[in-house]
This record gives structure tokens, sequence and C-alpha cells, in this order.
């Protein structure tokens, strides 16, 4: 075990709920004509930055349905607030997040080399979960999950040097060889790039509603073995990371998880809207005699070889200790 776990305290903004994937497990997506569909204004966003500001935490989470514009409906919803595309919506309100002291982490789904270059300079890091390599059931109509469109949008986040997230789900229809595999290409895009700031094991937890609704979770032995596996196949430098809203986190921690991700103090899971994050004192409880250290969104290693923007210079150095964690 590492002698410490890191988190980053955050704040998890759905920007859009509208997305063109139709996972079987996804409680979150919304065609437009559901009335729980929605586009976040920036007066509902506004507010909810500055009040995670003065809760102390140092990261925003912006994600969104992808490619929602394919949606006609959706785009006319865009059109009336006077934005062409999300990802110019989402670029304006990474420069209000960084004029109001929050570090932007933008999860948008499968991008193209252009947008991910339009939103680097304003972004500390970036994510979009692999999943798996396996063609499942449960991605069948998501254009999105395909892996191949997935792995290429992350190695042009490596072609472009910004420090990046990635995952793996289990659960969800693929084997221990698919694990293996998945595991097997986010380190090839490392040693091709070295972008890959953590990797996400989580397990897929059914929904209600879904057509997966009666799929069992994964067992805390296959989690377990999936961690440890994870940590002989991933670059030590890789952090692995673990949901403690959704798993007991000790039991990874044991087998080579060393982070816990983005917990809220004043926004819930979206993705996950059951599972309470837990507190920072709760935090503490659950790691046992492990120590915590907080950190940004952007991973210490980054921050020392400058893989940030001018735009963000001055916040990471306000916010960031010697070290590269968050400054105490």
């Amino acid at each position: 075990m590492d002698e410490f776990v890191t988190f980053c305290r955050n704040v998890f903004i759905p920007v859009t709920n509208v997305c063109r994937n139709k996972c079987a497990y996804c409680t979150f997506r919304r065609d437009p004509e559901d009335p729980q569909a929605r586009l976040m204004k920036m007066e509902e966003i506004l507010p909810i930055l500055e009040q995670g500001q003065k809760a102390g935490c140092t990261e925003v989470l912006f994600t969104f349905g992808e490619y929602a514009e394919e949606i006609p409906l959706y785009k006319e919803w865009l059109n009336d607030i006077g934005y062409s595309s999300t990802i110019e919506y989402i670029c304006e309100l990474c420069k209000i997040a960084i004029d109001i002291g929050l570090l932007p982490h933008t999860n948008a789904g499968i991008l193209n080399y252009t947008e991910l270059e339009k939103l680097k300079p304003l972004n500390a890091s970036m994510g979009l979960m692999l999943e798996t390599t396996a063609d499942v059931v449960a991605h069948e109509g998501s254009p999105g999950k395909i892996p191949s469109k997935r792995i290429k949008t992350m190695r042009y986040a490596g072609e472009l040097h910004i420090p990046f997230t990635t995952g793996i789900l289990i659960g969800i229809g693929e084997t221990l060889d698919d694990r293996i595999n998945s595991l097997l290409s986010i380190a090839e895009l490392h040693e091709d790039y070295g972008h890959i700031q953590e990797v996400i094991i989580q397990n897929f937890t059914p929904k209600p509603d879904t057509p997966m609704a009666d799929m069992p979770s994964p067992t805390e032995e296959e989690m377990m073995q999936t961690t440890l596996i994870a940590r002989e196949i991933l670059p030590n430098e890789v952090a692995i990371q673990v949901a403690p809203n959704l798993i007991d986190p000790y039991l990874l921690i044991q087998c080579g998880a060393n982070d816990l991700g983005g917990i809220s103090p004043t926004t819930i899971d979206w993705i996950n809207p059951e599972a309470e994050w837990p507190s920072v004192a709760k935090l503490k409880e659950m790691v046992h005699e492990v120590s915590l250290k907080e950190r940004l969104p952007i991973y210490p290693q980054y921050i020392q070889k400058g893989w940030y923007s001018d735009t963000l210079k001055s916040l990471i150095k306000d916010l960031a200790d010697e070290q590269g964690y968050r400054k105490i």
C-alpha cells in the first residue's frame, strides 16, 4: 500500500443531459422532449461555481451528453442562449470558472483534435472513460462508445499534452480478458504520450428503469482482482482511482488503488445520484490508517512538467504547494 491516498474537492456541473448515446445502464441521459431534459443556463451555473469556491473546492467538473447538437431541438436551445456548439459554451463557462478560482476539468465524450485544442488552454485536465475495449450489448445504439473512437480521442489528448483521466467500467458484459485488454490499451497510450494521470476502476451499479436494472454488480472479489491487475499493468506514476461513494475504498487501496477521485461538499454525483459523496472526515475514517492528501485536478508531475497554459498559471500557483499538491 502507498503511504497516502489522494483526493480532490470539486463542483460537479452537468451542463446538459441530452446525449446521442443510449447506453443500457444510464439514467443521466434524456431526450430533449423529456420534461427532465436540461441545458443549464449561465445564471444557474454561476452561483454553483461561487458556492463551490467558497466551500474550498479547487476543481469544477463539467460533464454533458455527447454531441447533443446532432439532435435538432437541442441545437435550438443552444442557439437561443447564443452559442453554436456545446464546446463553444463550455469554453465560456471554463473562463468564468477560472476567474472565480476553480480549475476546470471537462469530460465531454469523444472529441476531435480541434475541439480538444480549443479546450486545452482552459482546462487543467480532461477525461474520457474508455469503459471497455470490448463490443458489449450495453453499448448498442451508442455511436460514441465504439472503443477505437474513444482511443482516438485519448490519442489526440496525448498529442496535445493534456493531463488525462480515463478508466474502465466493471460489470457491463465484458470478460476478464476484456478488462486486461482495456488496461493494456491504456498503458500503451501512456507509453506513447505520458499523459494518463489516473485510471478509474469503477464498478457498474444497476439503476431502476434501465435495460440493465436486473444485472448484478461486480463482486468485491472481481473489483479487487481488477485493481491488482491494473497495478501490475499500469506504470507506477499512473494513479488508480476508485469511487468511495460506490465501494469500500479500503479494500481496493490494499490492492494498489491510491486515489479517491473528486468529492463534492456542495453538489451530488449526477451520474450516480443515489450514492452520496462522503465528507472529508468520513473519507479519513474509510481509509483507516492510510493518510489522505488533497490534490488539484492536475497531478503534481504535470505541474512540474508545465503541462498547463498561461491562462491557468497564476491560479495553479495560488492553489498548489511546492510539491504540486493542494496548498494548506
